[in-house]
């Protein structure tokens, strides 16, 4: 990796969210304080929204890494699911097993742990990241768990963190009720442009550069303008800008890096509009089904040998990771919040790691990025991704097991 070259000790641009990287831009500090209001509170009940990259859960681990030590803490990431479900991972999360429970027993179960953390002494609080997920019935329970009070106090502080359309939830007429039990509601909006120079400037501070300039000065007013100041986008530039330098043997990223990073993601300016990615333009020597937004290629989801997902690919960019904000969320201990990215285009496709923790494998070598070739197979933690290439003609007659039966898993080193 480059970290050598621009004398670095961890990598700047991560995408995990690590709470010694937050910046703390004035809306940040504002939405870290009204998670910190749920403590100080007796009826503390806050809804954080924001875009998505917006870094609402970089706050909430940040949040939870400086909290007392006296607060008990529920933290639910896994959002889609049933009423019952729900208050069972909750329960879940504080230490039951309640899977053989009934929902009276859940909620007897759930009201007595409350009762007596508050005579202990002990505050409780429920964290819900990508709360937009959570169905009308689920947001009633949570309703229903803000209502759990002692004689003084509530025995439930709630935070739900999610993207813009929570707050359409939230405002819908069936949900009036929970609205009203809401103390604090913000909305994280991203970086000025300002702001946006000193969050690389910082991430890079924290990583080691004691001082020293990497980025050219006339290279962040550009990084602004294509990110438009959404720190998950500048975190995916200025680590692809770093990329460019580094295959330069340049320890400084001049303009022409950042002109090679926006040419490799293939992005528009922010103001564009919200699609990311530059539709490539319609290569006439490929066949007519390959042209704008259409499918030019499928993988295949793997684990333990059976196929568990297909997923159509069209010219863009689609996220792998274990978090419900990716494209493609693989729920499993081995894969990284954001693990790696498909990257196609009209007449290629390549899968990225994002520096994962365990990375990808193909053929049993770990690789940073790879060209996918049509039968290809990526080993993803302990899933397997096999690549089909739709533009390669294929033998007629063949079914359709055949055609997309997965190779045997490979073997590790």
């Amino acid at each position: 990796m480059y970290l050598e070259l621009f004398k670095l000790h961890e990598l700047p641009f991560r995408l995990s969210p690590d709470p010694q990287f937050l910046f703390l831009s004035k809306q940040h500090a504002r939405a870290k304080a009204y998670m910190e209001s749920t403590v100080w509170f007796t009826d503390g009940f806050v809804v954080i929204t924001g875009e998505i990259g917006a870094g609402k859960t970089t706050l909430i681990e940040t949040f939870l890494h400086e909290l007392q030590t006296d607060a008990v803490v529920a933290q639910i990431n896994q959002t889609q699911l049933s009423p019952t479900a729900f208050l069972q991972t909750v329960l879940v999360q504080f230490g039951f097993s309640p899977f053989s429970m009934k929902k009276p027993e859940v909620l007897a179960t759930l009201n007595q742990f409350l009762v007596e953390q508050h005579v202990s002494g002990r505050k409780v609080l429920l964290i819900v990241d990508e709360a937009q997920n959570l169905s009308h019935r689920v947001l009633e329970e949570v309703r229903m768990l803000s209502g759990i009070e002692t004689t003084k106090e509530k025995a439930l502080r709630i935070i739900l963190a999610g993207q813009p359309e929570l707050n359409d939830k939230l405002n819908s007429p069936e949900l009036v009720q929970l609205a009203q039990r809401v103390r604090l509601r913000f909305h994280l909006t991203a970086l000025t442009q300002d702001e946006t120079g000193a969050y690389i400037d910082h991430r890079l501070e924290v990583a080691g550069s004691q001082g020293r300039r990497i980025f050219a000065d006339d290279t962040y007013a550009t990084i602004y303008k294509y990110t438009g100041g959404v720190p998950r986008l500048v975190n995916t530039l200025c680590d692809t800008c770093l990329m460019a330098a580094f295959g330069r043997d340049q320890d400084t990223v001049t303009a022409a890096d950042l002109d090679a990073a926006i040419q490799e993601l293939q992005w528009v300016e922010f103001s564009a509009g919200t699609n990311r990615m530059r539709i490539p333009a319609l290569d006439h020597t490929l066949p007519s089904h390959t042209g704008t937004g259409q499918t030019v290629g499928r993988i295949l989801l793997a684990s333990e040998g059976k196929t568990v997902m297909e997923r159509d690919l069209k010219p863009g960019r689609l996220v792998i990771g274990r978090t419900p904000d990716n494209d493609l969320q693989i729920d499993s201990k081995f894969i990284s919040r954001h693990h790696c990215q498909i990257v196609t285009q009209a007449d290629s496709c390549l899968i990225e790691d994002l520096n994962s923790t365990n990375g990808i494998y193909v053929q049993s070598k770990r690789v940073r990025r790879y060209n996918l070739n049509d039968g290809d197979v990526v080993q993803v933690g302990q899933h397997e991704i096999m690549y089909i290439d739709e533009r390669v003609p294929r033998m007629r007659g063949l079914s359709d097991t055949a055609e997309t039966e997965l190779p045997e898993k490979p073997r590790a080193d």
